[in-house]
C-alpha cells in the first residue's frame, strides 16, 4: 500500500484556538508539511484546487512547483485538478512544465470540483459541468499523447493541428479520477482505463463502496484487464496515539471546533459526536492497532491500494501532529505496506519504456 499526505489549503481560524494565520504563514505551513511528509517516508504529497473561500488553493501548479524544488523523492499530486473549470490547453502547459521541473514526479487527480461560488466565477453551470469535465479531460489527454491535435470542442476554441509546448516528460502522466458522489466521473475513469480515487471523507462507507463497485463493473464493461485496476481512498481525519482513549480525547476539541464551524456556515452535519465520527466515518483516530484494523475493514469493501491522510494539523498542536504522523509511519504504515499490495504499476515516472505506458486516446 502507498500513502499520500494531502492538503486543500483551508484558510480559516484554527478550530481550537480561533487564531487565523496570515496567508503567507499558511503557505509556509504547507511547504513545511510537504517536507515533513518526505522526511517521514510518505509516497506522495497532494495539493487541492479550490476557487472559493475558505480555500487558498487556487494555484496548485505554483505550490507544487515550489514543493518540487524543496524535495527530491516524493511524488506530487493534485487533489483535485478541476478540469471542468479550466482550459485544457493552459492546464497542460502548466502541468507539463511542472512535470519537467520535478523530474517526472507529477500525478494528477482530476474532477469537476464542487461549490457554487467557483462555478459562478468561471461561468460553469450545473447542467454543463460534467460535459465540460469530460471534454477538457479528453483534450488534455490527447495533447499529452499527440504532437499535433485537432479537436472540435464546445467549451473552448477548436483546435486544428495545434502544437502545445513543452512536450511532455512523462509519456503520459498518470491521471486518477477523483470521485465523491457521482457516477459520471467513475464512468469516465473506467472508460479510459484510468485509476479511481474515492474522496471517502464526508459520509459513512456505503455510498463510496457503491461507487467503487460501479467502477469495477464499468471497467469490465469497457474490456480492461482486471489486474490493472487501481483504487485510492481518502480519510476524514488522522490522530494516532498510544491508546484509543488518548486519541479520542486529544481529537475531541478539534472535532467540536470543526462541528461548530459547519453549523455556523450552514453545512450539513453527518456526525454529531466525536465518538460517532470515530466509529462510522473514515477518520483514522485511535491506537495503531485500531487504525490498522479500520484500514483493513475499508480495504475489504474498496480493494484500495493507496490511502491519503490529512497533511495539516487542522487544530492539533504541531507536536501532536508530528507525533501522530511519526506513529502512523512506524506502527501503521509499516504494517499496511506488508498486508496490502501496492498499485499494479511502478511508483515512478511513466516513460515510453515503462509497462505502464497507455495506448493512444480513443477519441
Amino acid at each position: 500500500m502507498k500513502f499520500l499526505a494531502i492538503t486543500l489549503i483551508v484558510h480559516r481560524p484554527d478550530p481550537v484556538t480561533g487564531v487565523l494565520k496570515t496567508t503567507r504563514d499558511r503557505f509556509r505551513e504547507v511547504l513545511d508539511n510537504a517536507l515533513l511528509a518526505e522526511e517521514l517516508g510518505f509516497d506522495g504529497f497532494g495539493v487541492g484546487e479550490r476557487h472559493e473561500r475558505p480555500f487558498i488553493s487556487s494555484s496548485p501548479p505554483v505550490v507544487l512547483s515550489h514543493i518540487a524544488a524543496l524535495t527530491r523523492r516524493i511524488r506530487l499530486f493534485t487533489a483535485v485538478t478541476t478540469l471542468s473549470l479550466l482550459d485544457p490547453v493552459r492546464a497542460y502547459e502548466d502541468y507539463a512544465t511542472l512535470d519537467h521541473l520535478s523530474d517526472g514526479r507529477l500525478e494528477l487527480i482530476i474532477g469537476k470540483g464542487n461549490g457554487a461560488a467557483q462555478r459562478e466565477l468561471f461561468q460553469v453551470t450545473p447542467d454543463d459541468q460534467w460535459e465540460r469535465n469530460a471534454e477538457s479531460y479528453e483534450v488534455f489527454r490527447r495533447i499529452w499523447r499527440q504532437d499535433k491535435v485537432t479537436a472540435a470542442t464546445r467549451f473552448r476554441p477548436e483546435l486544428a493541428d495545434a502544437e502545445v509546448w513543452p512536450r511532455p516528460y512523462q509519456r503520459p502522466v498518470r491521471v486518477w479520477h477523483g470521485s465523491a458522489t457521482s457516477k459520471e466521473s467513475v464512468d469516465l475513469a473506467a472508460r479510459y482505463g484510468d485509476p479511481l480515487f474515492s474522496a471517502n471523507v464526508t459520509h459513512p462507507i456505503e455510498p463510496y463502496a457503491e461507487l467503487i463497485g460501479y467502477y469495477r463493473e464499468r471497467w469490465e464493461h469497457y474490456g480492461h484487464d482486471p489486474g490493472a485496476l487501481a483504487v485510492g481512498a481518502g480519510s476524514a481525519g488522522l490522530y494516532v496515539a498510544r491508546t484509543s482513549q488518548e486519541a479520542v480525547e486529544a481529537y475531541r476539541p478539534v472535532f467540536e471546533g470543526t462541528l461548530a464551524f459547519q453549523r455556523q456556515a450552514g453545512l450539513p452535519v453527518v456526525f454529531e459526536t466525536v465518538e460517532d465520527f470515530v466509529e462510522r466515518s473514515s477518520a483514522l483516530i485511535g491506537s495503531p492497532q485500531q487504525v490498522v484494523d479500520k484500514v483493513h475493514r475499508y480495504h475489504e469493501r474498496f480493494g484500495h491500494t493507496v490511502l491519503h491522510v490529512h497533511a495539516d494539523a487542522g487544530g492539533l498542536t504541531e507536536p501532536q501532529h508530528r507525533d501522530s504522523l511519526e506513529l502512523f509511519r512506524s506502527e501503521v504504515a509499516s504494517v499496511l505496506r506488508k498486508d496490502i499490495p501496492d498499485p499494479p504499476f511502478d511508483w515512478g515516472p511513466v516513460l515510453p519504456t515503462s509497462s505502464t505506458t497507455q495506448e493512444p486516446a480513443r477519441v
